[in-house]
């Protein structure tokens, strides 16, 4: 099934990266850990060289992940970064103290990892699968002294769970997401998320719902994990005293950046939103962490680290046709509700440009999202099995006949232009990473 050397040549790296994970795309979302596991002994079991963080949660993981990779790599670390999705190319999935994997390294990787799978069968590795073991196999050439790993979907069965022994291991939220796979219940998808904690090992664990703490708790107790049970930081109402050069505006916004403090440490929050108060906080309780473990982070360093974190998509500004438009991927409940949040304290008739993909919570996503005087523009999202436009329009204007605005268009440059066209409004894109990906790409 591999392609002849002279068909790839004529092709363009992000191409032939597509073209070489494509065929494993066939083989859908099938959770499970025998099929991970027998391609790493393969490959000679390249994450037993690896020492992982490993993050799970529904919402938060990305930010969390940034975060700390932001901080070691301050720290004069050597740390691997491994999420997803990505928003434009694979390559951003996989990174180096802060920079994406190349086209090129990606790609032979890839031919390395496709090398050790003797055919494609059924039991053949899924798409995240061989992703995954790419981004382990080049952290173990890459010799990091770290890698903060994000689970995909769910933890228990996820393909990033073969750490037996992580440094610590985070869960970021627990809310209602991928019912179909993770469970119906807080209880259920709890038992999942928890399923990364490993005997003895430390844990970082968010706010959750009383019946998914109990789940959590439950296991903690029976493998006698070191947990830390982490609250929201506390937002400082001005920079310390002592703040010695970390910025004074926020990377995402010329704004005045906010600081925070948790445990006595007293950090920039780049990042918007009142979540990133919650986030923050996980990422100092596992620095705090490791620096009881005998990693080497000053105080400064944490403040420098968190000052240069950036995290693309999620609540992000962007300037486009000479207009200020807010980002957002808000594909789930909890996040809407976040987004909505921060929305309100900006003051502003806001027009939602919105995109969803067919398998969410549309209903719950308005609920939390849409209010008296909103406009709302839907569009489809490019490539992806998306929902309805028409279809959605008529389940938002039934759940909140108040909107002053519902509109479908085909294509989502067409949908910003005419709410920037607005005047005394705020644009916000939103509803789907992918749709943000495809923004992206687009501009």
């Amino acid at each position: 099934m591999s392609l002849p050397p002279c068909s790839l040549s004529l092709l363009s790296l992000p191409v032939e990266i597509d073209s070489l994970l494509k065929r494993f795309q066939r083989f859908g979302v099938h959770l499970g850990l025998e099929r991970i596991n027998r391609l790493l002994a393969d490959l000679g079991n390249p994450h037993h060289a690896v020492p992982i963080i490993h993050v799970a949660g529904t919402n938060g993981k990305g930010s969390v992940c940034a975060y700390l990779s932001a901080v070691l790599t301050e720290a004069g670390y050597r740390v691997g970064r491994y999420t997803s999705p990505h928003l434009v190319d694979w390559t951003e999935r996989i990174c180096l103290n802060e920079q994406p994997i190349s086209s090129e390294a990606l790609k032979q990787l890839l031919l390395q990892v496709q090398a050790a799978i003797p055919d494609f069968s059924e039991d053949s590795p899924t798409q995240f699968e061989v992703i995954t073991a790419v981004a382990l196999l080049y952290f173990a050439q890459q010799q990091v002294d770290v890698a903060v790993v994000e689970v995909g979907l769910g933890g228990r069965l996820d393909a990033t769970n073969v750490s037996d022994r992580p440094l610590v291991s985070i869960i970021t939220s627990i809310s209602l997401e991928h019912t179909q796979q993770l469970g119906d219940t807080y209880a259920k998808i709890a038992t999942e998320k928890a399923g990364i904690l490993k005997p003895q090992a430390p844990a970082v664990i968010g706010q959750l719902p009383p019946e998914a703490e109990a789940v959590v708790k439950a296991r903690v107790v029976e493998l006698a994990c070191a947990a830390v049970w982490v609250k929201p930081a506390v937002e400082l109402l001005s920079p310390p005293a002592n703040n010695q050069g970390t910025p004074q505006t926020s990377l995402t916004q010329e704004i005045p950046c906010r600081w925070a403090e948790y445990q006595g440490i007293k950090y920039p929050l780049p990042l918007l939103g009142e979540m990133q108060l919650s986030n923050s906080a996980l990422a100092i309780a596992t620095l705090q962490i490791l620096q009881q473990q005998g990693w080497k982070i000053a105080e400064d360093t944490i403040a420098s680290g968190m000052a240069k974190t950036k995290w693309a998509g999620r609540l992000q500004w962007f300037t486009w046709r000479d207009r200020s438009i807010l980002i957002d991927g808000a594909h789930n409940p909890d996040a809407a509700q976040f987004l909505r949040r921060y929305v309100d304290t900006l003051d502003t008739p806001v027009i939602w440009v919105m995109g969803m993909l067919s398998t969410k919570d549309h209903a719950n996503v308005f609920r939390a999202l849409l209010g008296r005087g909103d406009r709302l523009y839907l569009v489809p999202v490019p490539d992806h099995s998306w929902a309805d436009p028409n279809a959605l329009a008529t389940l938002a204007q039934n759940l909140v006949p108040e909107l002053t605005d519902c509109r479908t268009y085909p294509e989502l440059a067409i949908a910003l232009e005419a709410a920037v066209a607005v005047p005394e409004t705020l644009t916000v894109l939103c509803g789907s990473l992918y749709l943000i990906g495809h923004f992206f790409q687009q501009n």
